[in-house]
C-alpha cells in the first residue's frame, strides 16, 4: 500500500477519534447537563443559574469566605449555627427557591431537600438505584464510600454493595478495656501538666483528643503492631486535609487528573497510605492471626471471591474508613463536646454528680455507662449541634421518584444534616442553643421529626461504627469531668471549619483544674 494512502489513512482515523471524543466531551459538559436540569425544570424545581464548566462553584466559595471572616469570634458562641458559617449559600438559595432546588458543582446536577417528608424517603431507601455519588467513586479522596463535603458514613462498600457491615459489631463489646487504658494515658498527661502548673493548665485539647482516639482504634485494628497504625492515621489526616482543599472542585470535569499541588500531596499520601498497610498485611500473614479488626477484614476479604488487586483495595479502603468511624469523629466530637460543657458549667456539674453517683469511684464499664442518662443527652446535643456530617449524599442510578419529584439518572440528592438539626420548625425556638433536656425523652420527644436528627446517617445506611463512637465518647468524658474541671480559656477563637468533618479551625483552648 501507498506510504500516502496509509498517511491518509492515519489522519483519516484521527480526526474521527478527535471529534468522537469532542462529543462525548461536548455530551457529558453541555448536553447532559442541561437535559438533566430541563427535566427537573419542566416539574417547577428552580435553583441559581449555573455557570459554564464551574456550575455554581465561584459563588459558593465566595459566600463561604464572606461568612467565615464573620462567624469567628472570640470565646465560646451564645448560638451555633454551624449552616450559616460554613454553608451560607444554601440557605440564601432556600429562602429564594424553597425547600427543594438545583444547583450545580461543575457539570453534577444536585437536587438539595430538606423538605421532611422527601428526607424520609430518601435516607429510609434501600435500593442499590440509589447509592454513592458516581463523583466520590471517582474522586480522589480520603475514603471509599466517603466524599469531601458529604458522607455515606463508614460503611464498607465495593462496588456499590456493603460487603462486610458486620466487622464492627463483635468487636466493640471487647474494645471496653482498651478505651479505659487510652483514657487513662490521657488523664496521667493532663495530670502531670497540671500538676506542673500548680494545679491549674491552659491545654489546647485537640491533639490529646486525636491521641486518645488513634490509641484505642489503633491497638484495636491493628494488634500488635498498633505503633505502625498510629503512623497510618497520621497520613491519613495529612490526607484529610490535602482532600479539603478541593471541596467545592470535586464535580469540574478532569479536575481530578490534573498535576495540581493539592493533587500531587494526595497521591503521594495516598500511594504512601496503601503501602503502609499492606506492608501491616504481610507482617501479620507471616505471624499468624489476631483478634483485631484487621483480622477481620482479612477474613472478609478472603471470603469474597475478589481478584487479588480488589483484595487489596478492599483491605485498603476498609482501614480508611476505620480511621474514620473510630478515631476522627470521635476525636472531633469529644473535642466540641467539651467546649460545651466548659462553656455552661451548670450541665458539667450535673454530668460529674451523675458519674459519682452510678460509679462509686470506679473506672465506668459499659453496664455504667448505659446508665449515664444526663450524659448521653449532653452526646446527642453535641452531635446535633456539630455533626460529624454535615450532607448525606446519593445518586440516582436509574430514573426515580421520591415524593412528587422525578429524579433522572445521573442527578444527585443532597440531605444537609446541618440545616435538619437546627431547623427551628423541627427543634423549637431555642434550636441553636445548648440545651440538652430536649434529649429528656429522648430523641422522638426532642424532635417533631424524629428521622431528621441523623449524626450518623439514618434507615439502612447508619454508620456501623456509631456504638464505638459512642461507647468512647461516655467512657471518655465521664473520666475527664471525674477528675478534673473545665472552663473555656481567654485563648480560645470559635470558628468552626470544614475539613471533611466539622471542626474547630484553631482548635479548642481548654483551663484544666484538678479536683
Amino acid at each position: 500500500m501507498d506510504v500516502q494512502i496509509l498517511w491518509k489513512l492515519f489522519v483519516s482515523t484521527a480526526a474521527i477519534t478527535v471529534l468522537g471524543l469532542l462529543f462525548r466531551l461536548y455530551n457529558a459538559v453541555v448536553v447532559q447537563p442541561q437535559k438533566l436540569r430541563s427535566a427537573l425544570r419542566s416539574q417547577g424545581l428552580s435553583g441559581p443559574p449555573p455557570a459554564f464548566l464551574l456550575g455554581n462553584i465561584l459563588e459558593m466559595k465566595r459566600a463561604r469566605d464572606a461568612a467565615a471572616k464573620v462567624a469567628t469570634a472570640v470565646g465560646p458562641p451564645t448560638s451555633h449555627n454551624c449552616e450559616a458559617a460554613l454553608l451560607p449559600f444554601f440557605d440564601e438559595w432556600r429562602k429564594k427557591y424553597g425547600n427543594v432546588f438545583m444547583f450545580s458543582l461543575g457539570t453534577t446536577q444536585i437536587v438539595q431537600v430538606t423538605q421532611q417528608e422527601m428526607v424520609k424517603e430518601i435516607t429510609t431507601c434501600t435500593s442499590l438505584d440509589l447509592g454513592k455519588p458516581t463523583y466520590q467513586a471517582k474522586e480522589r479522596g480520603p475514603l471509599l464510600g466517603q466524599g469531601i463535603l458529604t458522607s455515606n458514613g463508614p460503611h464498607w462498600v465495593h462496588q456499590r454493595k456493603i460487603i462486610a457491615p458486620e466487622l464492627y459489631m463483635d468487636k466493640v463489646k471487647g474494645m471496653v478495656s482498651l478505651i479505659q487504658d487510652s483514657t487513662g494515658t490521657l488523664l496521667e498527661t493532663w495530670k502531670s501538666i497540671v500538676e506542673a502548673g500548680g494545679g491549674f493548665a491552659d491545654i489546647k485539647i485537640d491533639q490529646h483528643m486525636r491521641s486518645f482516639s488513634g490509641d484505642v482504634i489503633s491497638r484495636a485494628c491493628f494488634g500488635s503492631n498498633y505503633s505502625k497504625g498510629e503512623e497510618i492515621f497520621l497520613k491519613l489526616r495529612a490526607l484529610q486535609e490535602s482532600a479539603s482543599k478541593k471541596t467545592l472542585v470535586i464535580g469540574v470535569p478532569g479536575i481530578r487528573y490534573l498535576p495540581t499541588k493539592s493533587n500531587r500531596e494526595a497521591w503521594a499520601l495516598e500511594k504512601e497510605i496503601k503501602a503502609l498497610i499492606l506492608n501491616v498485611v504481610k507482617k501479620r500473614n507471616e505471624a499468624g492471626s489476631e483478634k483485631d479488626l484487621l483480622q477481620k477484614v482479612l477474613e472478609s476479604a478472603n471470603e469474597s471471591g475478589l481478584s487479588p488487586s480488589s483484595v487489596d483495595r478492599f483491605v485498603v479502603d476498609n482501614c480508611k474508613n476505620i480511621y474514620m468511624a473510630g478515631y476522627e469523629t470521635t476525636a472531633v466530637s469529644a473535642t466540641w463536646c467539651l467546649m460545651l460543657l466548659a462553656s455552661n458549667p451548670q450541665w458539667q456539674q450535673q454530668i460529674r454528680d451523675e458519674v459519682v453517683g452510678i460509679c462509686k469511684g470506679q473506672i465506668p464499664d459499659s453496664e455504667m455507662v448505659r446508665k449515664m442518662k444526663l450524659l448521653t443527652m449532653v452526646i446527642n446535643e453535641t452531635l446535633r449541634l456539630y455533626p460529624p456530617v454535615t450532607v448525606v449524599s446519593r445518586e440516582a442510578f436509574k430514573d426515580m421518584k421520591f415524593g412528587t419529584l422525578n429524579v433522572p439518572k445521573g442527578v444527585n440528592l443532597w440531605t444537609l444534616v446541618t440545616n435538619l438539626h437546627t431547623n427551628p420548625e423541627f427543634w423549637g425556638a431555642d434550636s441553636y442553643q445548648f440545651n440538652p433536656a430536649r434529649f429528656a425523652n429522648g430523641i422522638t420527644g426532642a424532635c417533631k421529626f424524629p428521622h431528621l436528627y441523623m449524626p450518623f446517617g439514618v434507615g439502612p445506611r447508619v454508620c456501623l461504627g456509631q456504638n464505638l463512637a459512642l461507647l468512647e465518647l461516655k467512657i471518655l468524658i465521664s473520666l475527664i469531668l471525674s477528675r478534673f474541671s473545665i472552663s473555656v480559656s481567654p485563648k480560645y477563637v470559635h470558628s468552626p471549619l470544614l475539613n471533611l468533618v466539622i471542626e474547630p479551625q484553631y482548635g479548642v483552648d481548654l483551663l484544666i483544674k484538678q479536683l
